[in-house]
């Protein structure tokens, strides 16, 4: 199956039992549970979190200032930002502009950097990891109303959510780009208009995503090496989890028997089933390619192409479909993004999605009511989807456009150039994650060189910590302790999140909020066991780590 088609259809997720319950039988009175021990006796607000005087309120950025209490369905004040529409050149003419939400950092002072954080597709919209990952307030799948994020990135730094490219959301205009590097002149354009906006000339820069962003966090940080002009695109690092960025047989076909292999107790295929894709594996010459090259460190040189089974008539060998349609048997309801979900499909307030997703009568989706785009300064005549159904690439088709024509990032030296100048690249992956597994996104790594070598020179092992801390907020969650495993060779970072699933911040937030710490150079790795930055130094949890 086609990566791009996929994501395009997939993304961009009783009375009974109450004597059973451990609760009634008062298990707890002796022992409490660990998080009832963290749960803070206040309202939600790291205590040095603080309202600041704003350094970015002028009368240029005036018509963009948003309302912070004035949020539809969002009872609390989610403070200070900016949102609107913004040209993708400095010709006059032009008239195709991208739709942006900023938030200023809530620390007292504000440091001299902004993240920008993109959604993939191509063409879903990042206010969808806005509104259930990283931003100031969340509103996950079947929950009743928004809350307030602890662990929002504007926590620590300034950060600004695009919908990009031109096309997606609110963004205006037609689309006519065929390939990454157009997208990134265009984003290039629209960025160079944001810091003349709010005058942030010469500030660091990082650029952030997750899924399809794979292909463009690094085209558009490599467009802005290219540029050479640190007043305005004066990239710092970049950060991209869960991403397409190598060969799609390699990062999907290759590997997808052994992740299942690995969760069949959770996705319960049955035994015929498994002893024929099993043969299927072999005879496709996966089974080799898998034990040719897939090892740590890896044999040198570019591995060899493999047929793109979408395209051959042989469909045996798209094993990643025929897995998925054999697990959908089973669990209707299974999301490939996160495998533990089953029956019923929670209701999204970004909308439907995927074939199946449930929506209840009357439901509107949140970000095309008309008080929200009145709100944020959209145009209320547009109509948003969290995945457009225009294609983003307007001049380009599936021959043509250079995500299948042409090597991933990995492979035709793009993410090679952005780890290089920044050595400052981080790459994650949640475990949970079926569409790009853990281990397919190490395969096109192993396949990339860098830095004067080829891959990772052993297998992700150092376990990952993320502190204990108190909880603001029963809403919005994170664990604590050994939350996965990590790497880090010549500059580039790899790590995992063991209950993550494709979109890793809104899974583990804790981790995500970690990872930015140590791309800013708050902390300095994953082993780190010192507090967040944001956090009191007086809290120091169980005192075990698990």
């Amino acid at each position: 199956m086609k990566l791009l088609t996929l994501f395009g259809t997939l993304l961009c997720a009783s009375s009974a039992f109450a004597g059973n319950s451990p609760h009634k039988r008062n298990v707890f009175n002796k022992v409490k549970p660990v998080l009832e021990k963290r749960v803070a006796n206040e309202p939600f607000r790291h205590p040095e979190l603080q309202k600041r005087a704003s350094s970015f309120l002028t009368d240029k950025t005036k018509p963009f200032a948003v309302n912070g209490t004035g949020i539809p369905e969002v009872p609390f004040d989610i403070g200070e930002s900016y949102a609107g529409l913004l040209p993708i050149s400095d010709n006059p003419d032009e008239t195709r502009k991208l739709f942006f939400w900023f938030f200023p950092s809530t620390l007292s002072s504000s440091p001299e950097e902004v993240v920008i954080w993109l959604n993939g597709g191509p063409g879903c919209s990042s206010l969808s990891g806005f509104l259930t990952e990283n931003g100031p307030f969340t509103w996950e799948s079947g929950t009743l109303a928004p809350v307030q994020n602890p662990y929002s990135w504007n926590n620590l730094t300034n950060v600004l959510w695009v919908e990009q490219p031109v096309g997606v959301g609110y963004s205006q205009g037609t689309p006519n780009i065929t390939d990454e590097v157009e997208l990134a002149t265009e984003f290039r354009g629209f960025y160079k208009s944001f810091v003349d906006l709010f005058e942030l000339y010469n500030w660091k820069t990082y650029v952030t995503g997750e899924s399809y962003a794979g292909y463009y966090v690094p085209y558009i940080a490599d467009g802005f090496i290219q540029a050479n002009d640190t007043k305005y695109f004066n990239l710092a690092g970049i950060s991209i989890n869960d991403p397409i960025i190598g060969d799609e047989t390699i990062q999907q076909q290759v590997i997808i028997l052994p992740y299942v292999e690995y969760w069949q107790n959770l996705l319960f295929l049955n035994d015929s089933f498994m002893d024929t894709i099993r043969q299927h594996q072999k005879d496709c010459g996966y089974s080799e390619y898998l034990d040719t090259y897939f090892k740590f460190p890896p044999p040198q040189g570019a591995f060899p192409v493999l047929p793109d089974p979408s395209n051959s008539p042989n469909v045996t060998c798209d094993q990643f479909d025929n897995f998925y349609e054999a697990i959908l048997a089973v669990n209707p309801c299974f999301n490939i993004y996160h495998i533990t979900e089953t029956c019923p499909h929670p209701f999204s307030q970004l909308g439907i999605v995927n074939t199946g997703d449930y929506s209840p009568p009357g439901a509107v989706i949140y970000f095309n009511r008309t008080d929200v785009k009145e709100a944020l300064h959209a145009d209320v005549n547009s109509h948003w989807l969290q995945c457009t159904d225009t294609n983003v690439f307007g001049n380009g088709n599936d021959s043509s456009h250079a995500s299948d024509a042409s090597p991933g990032p990995a492979n035709n030296g793009v993410l090679q150039r952005v780890i290089e100048f920044t050595n400052n690249t981080i790459i994650g992956s949640g475990d949970l994650d079926m569409l790009l597994s853990t281990n397919g996104t190490l395969f096109a790594i192993q396949n990339m060189t860098w830095n004067g070598a080829q891959g990772l020179h052993d297998y992700p092992s150092t376990p990952l910590y993320a502190p204990y801390h108190p909880e603001y907020n029963l809403g919005a969650l994170a664990g604590s302790g050994v939350q996965g495993v990590w790497t880090q060779e010549r500059g580039l970072v790899f790590y995992t999140a063991r209950l993550a699933g494709h979109e890793l911040p809104g899974y583990t937030p804790g981790v995500a909020f970690r990872m930015l710490e140590i791309l800013l150079g708050r902390v300095k790795d994953f082993s780190s066991t010192e507090n967040f930055v944001t956090q009191s130094g007086n809290f120091t949890g169980t005192g075990t780590i698990y």
